[in-house]
């Protein structure tokens, strides 16, 4: 009996050390299962420099993003103005606290390579050998730099001109036979102008706005270059080449209208021109195609809206424009698991489905063509034919010096000598070769101060 008590004890000793290793086992597991839920996703920190609608559609794509990639949370801060963003960028470059991901406007693109802290997208595409074929040839072409892309375009515009088709119709002008040439437009402003009995202007023809970007795309619409050495892409641009005659052209061309009044000086501000226009108070505009919506939505159907190419001299082939707007760039000094995550972060705002969404919301250009078979997509476009000129427009331009644009790191201040140039030419100051020439001359310092700087 006290053998059978005593094998009975041993039994139950073992069934009961069975269970507290079972215990313990499955505590482990659960320890381990709370450890791995436990770990915390890659931050990736995105500054964008985007706002109003734009900056609600930037932040809905990082919202999805986050929320079907649990492994990786992207932090947007919204950094200000395009100026404001690479100013607080330089700072951050200097105390080694940079943001993984940024926007950069197109215009940045030189300093971004220079600064030496960046990694180009073009490791990862080589990498993963993630095809490209897809994305717009002309886009990629801006942000190529020694046959490497070094950001991945994002948010892409270009200009078109705008025209009120009832205000052509009223004038006996064709509304389907927009001004093609410099002469077609002076021509066309001069008989959509209105006056009153005293000869007084009530209603010009045209309102362009002082913006060196229009002054670029007249420029590139010649075949003309901004600066030396291939526009800075076949050496470093160290003089600019913008006072040339077909700069010359664009300024005559341009004050001739305002001077016999077919054109108004509404100053530098693009929203004015593009409110004038709304309001039926002028007849053409330039404007960029990322306010296309903007402009439809203001007109509300009270006419009708046409869009047309950029013109050029009749004497000149036309060539074509130079893309706008910024894209993502990756900036190095991060972890590889970090700089892995921002990678996914970039192709997934750049793929079709998010550039469609993008599209509609924004009214910036695909950056891919895969986007245009979205649904959605197609939707927008038949509420907004006027948008495929200037789709056409971006495919019928050629892949050249030109139409890349400048390389320079000192375009911000280049484009407001080339505004304060134009600004003089328009209210009778100066000629548009003293003019240009005067510009040239201090942006040109500015280069080579740049340019020692940088070596």
């Amino acid at each position: 009996m006290k053998q059978m008590k005593s094998i009975l004890k041993k039994v139950a000793a073992l069934m009961l050390l069975g269970l507290m290793i079972l215990g313990t086992s499955g505590c482990g597991s659960k320890q381990e299962s709370a450890a791995k839920s436990e770990e915390k996703p890659v931050k990736v920190v995105f500054w964008y420099a985007v706002g109003g609608k734009v900056g609600e559609a930037t932040k809905a794509l990082v919202d999805d993003f986050n929320a079907t990639h649990p492994d990786i949370k992207v932090e947007a801060v919204f950094q200000g103005d395009y100026d404001s963003a690479i100013n607080k960028l330089k700072q951050s470059i200097s105390s080694k606290s940079t943001p993984n991901v940024m926007q950069v406007y197109d215009i940045g693109t030189k300093f971004m390579v220079d600064s030496k802290a960046v990694v180009p997208v073009q490791k990862w595409i080589d990498q993963e050998k993630f095809d490209m074929s897809s994305y717009e040839p002309n886009i990629l072409a801006y942000y190529t730099v020694d046959k490497k892309l070094y950001s991945m375009p994002f948010n892409t515009s270009t200009p078109i001109l705008y025209y009120n088709k009832t205000m052509f119709k009223e004038a006996g002008l064709d509304p389907e036979n927009p001004p093609k040439t410099f002469e077609e437009v002076s021509q066309a402003a001069k008989t959509l102008t209105v006056r009153d009995g005293s000869g007084q202007v009530t209603r010009p023809g045209m309102s362009m706005a002082i913006y060196g970007w229009f002054f670029e795309q007249l420029l590139a619409e010649q075949n003309a270059l901004y600066a030396n050495n291939g526009n800075g892409r076949d050496g470093v641009a160290d003089k600019v080449a913008f006072n040339s005659p077909e700069g010359i052209k664009i300024l005559d061309w341009w004050s001739s209208m305002v001077k016999d009044g077919s054109a108004s000086n509404m100053g530098r501000k693009t929203a004015d021109t593009m409110k004038a226009f709304v309001a039926g108070q002028t007849a053409m505009t330039m404007d960029s195609t990322g306010v296309l919506g903007d402009i439809m939505d203001g007109v509300g159907g009270k006419f009708e809206v046409g869009t047309a190419f950029m013109p050029h001299p009749a004497d000149t082939p036309q060539n074509g424009i130079i893309i706008g707007g910024a894209s993502l760039w990756m900036l190095s000094g991060h972890s590889d698991a970090e700089e892995k995550a921002s990678w996914e972060f970039i192709k997934f705002m750049t793929a079709a489905k998010q550039q469609a969404y993008w599209h509609t919301k924004t009214g910036y250009f695909p950056v891919t063509k895969a986007a245009y078979d979205d649904a959605d997509l197609k939707k927008y476009e038949e509420k907004y034919p006027q948008f495929k000129v200037a789709i056409d427009q971006l495919h019928n331009t050629p892949i050249n010096r030109s139409t890349q644009g400048g390389f320079l790191g000192v375009f911000t201040q280049s484009r407001q000598e080339i505004e304060s140039a134009i600004e003089q030419v328009l209210s009778g100051q100066s000629s548009a070769a003293d003019a240009l020439n005067k510009a040239a001359d201090t942006v040109n310092g500015a280069l080579e101060r740049y340019n020692n700087q940088t070596k």
